[in-house]
């Protein structure tokens, strides 16, 4: 008895499991809106925008990378398009036999011809007319805002076409021409900064428009420590001072040297690797040390690491007006700061002369072990310390010889 009804219970599971299988397919299978590659010839009556709100403003060109909706009928019949000479990467779950999104392709055509064409099940092609925009370029970042005329620096950006017809060219602030580009790849140009460099904005100009730098070149604004005329005495430690081997990018710079064992507990080397710029002891008038606000402000400095660094974080701190004569706030777990780690994934970091480094200040968010605070409000930016110090990973001895200059915050371009 116990046998027979092991085999009634498990032909009953058998059958339940059959007809659980056979359901599930049959609801996967019930499905209207299934996209179906259907046979005929698309039709494109217009092209618009995405937004319902704004499904009336029609496109006859448009950027790469942007998205469009083709309308007409027959549209499950496209089985590829192309724009250009570029293919666009098609999601059935977003074709109808109505409409149809698509992104333009990212790529920059190779051969223009203002063009789509749809490939269909039957291996016909149609054609629509419709031009594919290219953005002018956009200069992101330069390797070193205080580079001297004469050397070698590169722009960061996008879109650098250099047209055998319309050669890419650079126009410094003073509407000085860069007159030596030694390479030009789409997203960087290496050139050598020409005499007579003035502050100020550059400018980008390729056939398909002119860009304007989003940063200033030797950018003075909001300067905090330059170590010329700026500089943090009254501070416990003011930081050590130099301007030659190696060489400052513009007079003296601070340094920090020394040996780090690499475990973040352990190394506590404020003598050689910090200084304090206390607002009240150094005679800064009562408030922040900019003028900009700092939810949209950008610390920047320039930087050269001789030799390589990869133990333990830069932490860079602001601090209130009036506070002074203590360090407790280095390791509080409450004062927010921001933290540098650039040998962090690459195992050590060294630079082949000076370079700008860019933080937001939206950025300075962290305790000194990584974790994650509230960035400061306004009103607490009257004081600076720098301290390679913790960071919250381990890292590798080392003894780095890091110089560092032109400290200042200015307004997010």
């Amino acid at each position: 008895m116990k046998k027979i009804k092991f085999d009634i219970v498990g032909w009953l599971l058998s059958l339940l499991l059959i007809a659980l299988f056979t359901f599930g397919a049959q609801s996967c299978d019930d499905n209207p809106d299934k996209f179906v590659l259907t046979d005929g010839i698309p039709e494109i009556y217009y092209v618009r925008v995405p937004n319902p709100a704004s499904a009336d403003s029609l496109l006859v060109r448009a950027f790469m990378d942007n998205s469009i909706v083709l309308v007409g009928k027959n549209l499950t019949s496209i089985r590829e398009m192309w724009f250009n000479d570029k293919k666009a990467l098609l999601n059935s779950s977003f074709i109808t036999d109505n409409n149809l999104f698509v992104t333009v392709p990212k790529e920059i055509p190779t051969v223009v011809t203002d063009k789509i064409y749809m490939i269909t099940m039957g291996n016909d092609t149609v054609t629509y007319d419709f031009g594919v925009q290219v953005p002018g370029p956009v200069v992101s970042r330069i390797s070193c805002e205080y580079a001297h005329d004469g050397d070698e620096a590169i722009l960061y950006g996008d879109y650098f076409i250099d047209d055998p017809n319309v050669p890419l060219s650079i126009t410094m602030a003073g509407n000085i021409p860069v007159t030596e580009i030694l390479s030009i790849e789409k997203t960087k140009i290496t050139f050598r900064i020409p005499v007579g460099a003035q502050k100020g904005y550059l400018n980008v100009k390729s056939i398909y428009g002119t860009g304007r730098s989003r940063f200033q070149f030797r950018d003075d604004r909001g300067m905090i420590l330059d170590w010329d005329n700026l500089n943090a005495n009254g501070g416990w430690r003011s930081g050590k001072i130099k301007n030659s081997n190696p060489e400052g990018i513009s007079g003296n710079y601070v340094y920090f040297t020394g040996a780090l064992d690499g475990d973040p507990t352990k190394d506590w080397a404020e003598d050689d690797f910090s200084f304090n710029l206390w607002g009240s002891e150094n005679g800064r008038p009562e408030g922040d040390l900019f003028p900009s606000d700092p939810a949209s402000s950008t610390l920047k400095f320039e930087i050269n690491v001789t030799q390589p660094w990869s133990s333990l974080a830069l932490q860079m701190i602001f601090t209130p007006w009036s506070l002074k004569k203590t360090n407790g706030y280095i390791a509080d777990g409450v004062t927010p700061r921001g933290l540098w780690r650039p040998w962090e994934g690459i195992g050590a970091y060294q630079t082949d002369g000076w370079v700008t480094v860019s933080v937001p200040l939206t950025e300075f968010k962290y305790d000194h072990m990584g974790g994650t605070l509230e960035m400061a409000p306004k009103g607490n930016y009257g004081g600076l310390t720098f301290f390679v110090y913790h960071g919250g990973i381990t890292g590798t001895a080392c003894t780095p010889y890091i110089c560092i200059d032109n400290i200042r915050v200015v307004p997010n371009e």
